[in-house]
């Protein structure tokens, strides 16, 4: 008998071996990207035994690397006792068959956006999460069908990562089918989940609220920058794809304006178009903001790419034209002749730290700046009936006088044009800033 009960212990992690290539046209340095994966191996639970990399103008249409490469791929496979083989690259369906066979059962070859779909499997959340998670699976899995249904139904019993393909569903499902049937049923889910974010949409643009968006590549610390504004308590760990769902804080700048924070999922290179395709409507939260502050890890050397990946993706889901501003976080990371070059780079960015707060009034007064950019100078008369829009204005603008007179409060304050707007539309303004006269509203004396 054993004189303390058993503990069960964790299984061991997975062995991977990475495998990328050097392209002539050039690119990401091979090693730095190579970084990055074993970085999104790590977060998928498994461990990098070896690295191996090769130079090449194309892609092999076979094996995608050359056929001793191939071979050494095996070895060191046999060598390390390794469990799955991550390419840098996509594969093509035949390629990937081709190098299982090479390879040999039970051993497993995935690519980088397999890999980044089983991570966004085992962090997706919310329902609407699992769904575009699933999805964008399925759109993968499609036209790899004939020859790895067979070798992923023995790989779901073993779990790991790349296993995480699919979950839930039976195996009388795995037909090319039942599997369209089945992204048509997700994408009928998905347009009623949209259709609803619509409306709540279109309630948020009415919204006086101003909309403030964390973009940036994955790991930029945009979840530690949320907490650090509003005092949220929003998971932040130092993982690639930690944060999967989006998440809204409402935050008071010193003057008292409120405004909404969205942190969302972080970019990164050679990002997935379908799982792109498939967040669309997450990714809608940015869409619409009226500003994005473009976190960057100014620690990483490969910020600036880091940059233009995030840019990159931006374009694609149609946030482009909305005001940008870049954040340099993590910058107690960096030297004094690092800020110096980033501040010559960057004229207009804010050097800040979440986790320290250095640079907070710097972002703040930069975020405050930024949103009362359109702001008016108006008079207002409101009703006492009109209490919420009393309070509306505190919020949401500068109240730089106030008076309580028989018909009214009586406010001169700096407020978004939106809510001027409004203001106009209901018959309050009794100025503007170009001293214009507006027509009084008559109120009743009851």
């Amino acid at each position: 008998m054993p004189r303390f009960p058993l503990v069960p212990t964790a299984p061991e992690p997975e062995r991977a071996v990475l495998v990328g290539v050097e392209w002539r046209e050039g690119g990401w340095p091979v090693e730095r990207s190579l970084d990055e994966l074993e970085r999104l191996v790590d977060t998928a639970g498994a461990q990098t035994v070896a690295r191996l990399t090769q130079r090449l103008d194309r892609p092999n249409p076979r094996t995608f690397i050359g056929s001793g490469k191939v071979e050494e791929v095996c070895g060191f496979v046999r060598r390390l006792d390794a469990d799955v083989v991550v390419f840098d690259d996509d594969l093509t369906p035949s390629q990937q068959a081709n190098l299982e066979r090479a390879v040999g059962e039970p051993v497993k070859i995935i690519d980088r956006t397999a890999l980044i779909l089983d991570i966004f499997g085992l962090h997706a959340r919310t329902r609407e999460g699992r769904l575009q998670v699933q999805l964008a699976q399925l759109q993968y899995l499609l036209p790899r069908l004939r020859g790895m249904w067979s070798h992923l139904a023995k790989e779901q019993t073993r779990g790991g990562i790349g296993s995480r393909f699919g979950q839930g569903e039976s195996q009388l499902e795995v037909d090319r089918r039942l599997i369209r049937k089945r992204i048509s049923t997700l994408r009928r889910e998905l347009e009623g989940i949209e259709r609803r974010r619509g409306v709540q949409s279109k309630e948020r643009i009415s919204s006086p609220a101003y909309r403030v968006a964390l973009a940036g590549y994955t790991n930029a610390g945009k979840s530690t920058l949320l907490n650090r504004l509003t005092g949220a308590d929003v998971l932040a760990e130092d993982k690639l794809f930690a944060t999967l769902d989006p998440t809204t804080r409402s935050w008071r700048l010193p003057g008292g304006r409120t405004m909404t924070i969205t942190d969302t999922v972080g970019f990164i290179q050679k990002l997935p178009h379908g799982l792109v395709d498939a967040f669309k409507s997450t990714l809608s939260e940015v869409r619409e903001a009226d500003l994005i502050l473009n976190v960057v890890d100014a620690s990483d050397e490969d910020y600036r790419r880091h940059i233009r990946a995030v840019d990159d993706v931006l374009e694609e889901i149609g946030a482009g034209e909305v005001p940008t501003m870049i954040v340099l976080n993590k910058i107690d990371q960096v030297d004094e002749v690092g800020r110096r070059d980033l501040w010559r780079q960057f004229p207009e960015g804010v050097q800040f730290s979440a986790r320290t707060g250095e640079g907070l009034d710097d972002l703040v007064e930069h975020i405050s700046r930024e949103a009362s950019a359109g702001d008016r100078l108006l008079e207002v008369l409101v009703p006492y009936r009109e209490a919420a829009l009393v309070k509306m204005l505190h919020d949401q603008g500068s109240v730089l006088a106030e008076d309580f007179e028989d018909r009214g409060v009586h406010i001169v304050a700096k407020v978004p044009l939106r809510i001027a707007r409004r203001l106009e539309r209901k018959g309050y303004l009794a100025s503007t800033e170009d001293g214009s006269a507006e027509k009084q509203r008559e109120e009743d004396d009851e």
